[in-house]
């Protein structure tokens, strides 16, 4: 493809497509993957791309179909009585009013009462508001969604009815090129440009990246833990603290929260220890490695003169 996806984005080109060619077609879409692979950021996009109105629903056990729908405001209720007026208008009918694009981040954490509203919203442009009557769906009207995988914690089934209303398009984690891209643009958005900690976005995304790959980790860091570490570890630096401490001083508080061990039965150490342990053996590691990338590459400068 020759044609340029959003500049928002870095990548994702194919599922940037993906998504427009679905909306196109006046297809809803479900973004499914980890944490922190930009499902919400790819939606956003798009739908900046094309100009659309956006509703944001943000999943959460705790939501009413009420909540999503709409509801009667009581003082009004009791001044003009069960009108039009009276009536607060949720996301969902608002999208559906406005012909916008509902967005749903991680639907599957959504009641499954609440997931059911959407079923004659997205299948026949319709839903039945108690004392104000049907409201139809004009032209324009799509939702895209976003879930997490099965797997994670506080996710909820969806049904097969609310799938089959979907298309799919599965995220997974960006190569390295990608993610050492999107960690330096934040790197340098905030104005921290300086020739000693330049090295720190790529020995964050080599971390995070390790952490999804080794056998001991059961749940890894996404680019956002990268970002974490590059940002704090530079403003460390800034302030007089040499690299490799301050690299691991911000991977210390950017990872623990953000990956998951296999405990090793016989370990006579915490958790938070056992963490502590591994990041400064890989912290090591990449320093060394980077460092060693970095003398061949002044060597070979050297030479060539």
């Amino acid at each position: 493809m020759n044609i340029k996806s959003s500049e928002k984005l870095v990548g994702r080109d194919s599922e940037f497509f993906k998504v427009r060619a679905c909306f196109q077609a006046r297809r809803n879409v479900l973004l499914e993957g980890p944490v922190g692979v930009g499902k919400t950021h790819l939606a956003l996009a798009v739908t900046s791309d094309l100009g659309l109105p956006v509703f944001r629903v943000d999943g959460d056990n705790r939501y009413s179909e009420q909540k999503l729908s709409g509801w009667f405001d009581p003082p009004t209720v009791i001044r003009k009585g069960f009108q039009a007026e009276s009536f607060m208008p949720g996301p969902l009918v608002e999208a559906m009013k406005k012909g916008g694009i509902l967005f749903i981040n991680e639907l599957n954490r959504l009641p499954e009462g609440v997931q059911n509203i959407l079923l004659p919203a997205i299948d026949e442009r319709v839903i039945i508001i108690p004392r104000l009557g049907e409201i139809r769906a004009v032209d324009g009207f799509l939702v895209i969604a976003t879930q997490n995988p099965k797997e994670f914690v506080a996710t909820s089934h969806l049904s097969e009815a609310i799938l089959d209303r979907f298309e799919l398009i599965v995220l997974c984690y960006q190569n390295e090129e990608e993610e050492v891209d999107i960690v330096t643009k934040k790197f340098r958005a905030q104005g921290f440009v300086q020739k000693t900690s330049e090295i720190l976005p790529i020995a964050a995304v080599k971390l995070v990246r390790l952490t999804r790959e080794h056998p001991r980790v059961r749940r890894g860091a996404s680019v956002r833990a990268a970002v974490s570490i590059a940002l704090i570890g530079n403003i460390l630096v800034r302030d007089g603290m040499v690299l490799k401490d301050a690299f691991l001083a911000a991977a210390l508080m950017a990872l623990p929260t953000r990956i998951e061990l296999e405990r090793e039965s016989d370990s006579d150490q915490t958790a938070g220890q056992e963490v502590e342990a591994l990041l400064k053996e890989w912290v090591d590691t990449i320093m060394n490695e980077l460092t060693s990338q970095q003398i061949d590459v002044k060597k070979k400068i050297i030479l060539k003169r």
